[in-house]
């Protein structure tokens, strides 16, 4: 009994035509999406990055008397730069991975299936060689000689020996591309993860992470952690860059693996 001794009349609520249906389950993108997306973000990495190392980077005045030089400071933020936007544009259609290294080591951390990882790294691979493609249909309209003193030059491939910007041999070569995609994957790891992780920051920190590893390892070997953006400068870079490729093939891969195993191992335990 209510202590209102005037209590309100139970109402009926009313169904208006602007109610908002209830929630549905978002359908995850496409296959087909989600690949054009890997394609496109690995395009926007690798135009952004080399188009800067190669157009940019120079010092000193162009014959036009127009002022370039961005060094290698401002490559690094290149690359950094374009994770960051190709992350927000297309990470949260395809997860963003834009390097097969990082595929195979979210693999192996248990964050993607593995049935997935080749047309990944397909994708992967064709959109970094149409962005290097797009670089030398622009060489083709530059002063005389520029594209090929830039392909004599290597065309930003990866080296070492002499190859390597800074001298470095091919142990320093190895060592770096382990190190430093270990320590990428594992920030990505990090930064995604699923309740320890911050979304609305995770692409920025991502894209400052690629930025650092740039600034440490350009002097060393013009700094891969990417064997797509390898593969597509090496195919307009010379027998050199194509007879050196398979350390930066292979040794990225081993320190994604070795992160992402690593990850599940030591991070992804849960109290008893």
């Amino acid at each position: 009994m209510s202590d209102d001794p005037r209590p309100d009349l139970p109402i009926d609520p009313t169904d208006l035509a602007h109610t908002p249906a209830p929630e549905t389950e978002i359908a995850a993108p496409a296959t087909s999406a989600r690949l054009v997306a890997e394609a496109s973000g690995t395009f926007l990495l690798v135009f952004g990055g080399i188009g800067a190392a190669l157009f940019a980077a120079n010092n000193g005045l162009a014959a036009n008397g127009f002022p370039v030089g961005i060094g290698y400071v401002g490559v690094a933020l290149a690359f950094g730069l374009t994770v960051v936007a190709g992350a927000y544009a297309w990470g949260p259609i395809s997860g963003g991975h834009f390097n097969p290294a990082i595929t195979l080591g979210l693999a192996a951390a248990g964050r993607f299936p593995w049935r997935d990882t080749l047309g990944y790294i397909v994708a992967q691979v064709v959109g970094g060689a149409v962005a290097t493609s797009v670089i030398v249909l622009i060489g083709l309209f530059a002063p005389d000689g520029w594209l090929a003193k830039a392909q004599d030059g290597g065309f930003a491939s990866n080296g070492y020996g002499a190859h390597s910007p800074g001298g470095f041999g091919l142990g320093a070569a190895i060592t770096i591309e382990v190190v430093l995609t270990a320590i990428f994957v594992l920030v990505i790891l990090g930064v995604t993860h699923i309740t320890r992780g911050t979304p609305a920051l995770a692409g920025l920190a991502i894209g400052l992470t690629l930025t650092l590893i740039h600034l440490v390892s350009i002097p060393i070997d013009n700094t891969s952690v990417n064997p797509a953006r390898s593969l597509a400068t090496a195919i307009y870079g010379g027998t050199d860059a194509l007879a050196q490729l398979w350390v930066f093939l292979a040794f990225p891969i081993v320190g994604g693996l070795i992160a992402g195993f690593a990850h599940r191992a030591l991070f992804e335990r849960t109290a008893l």
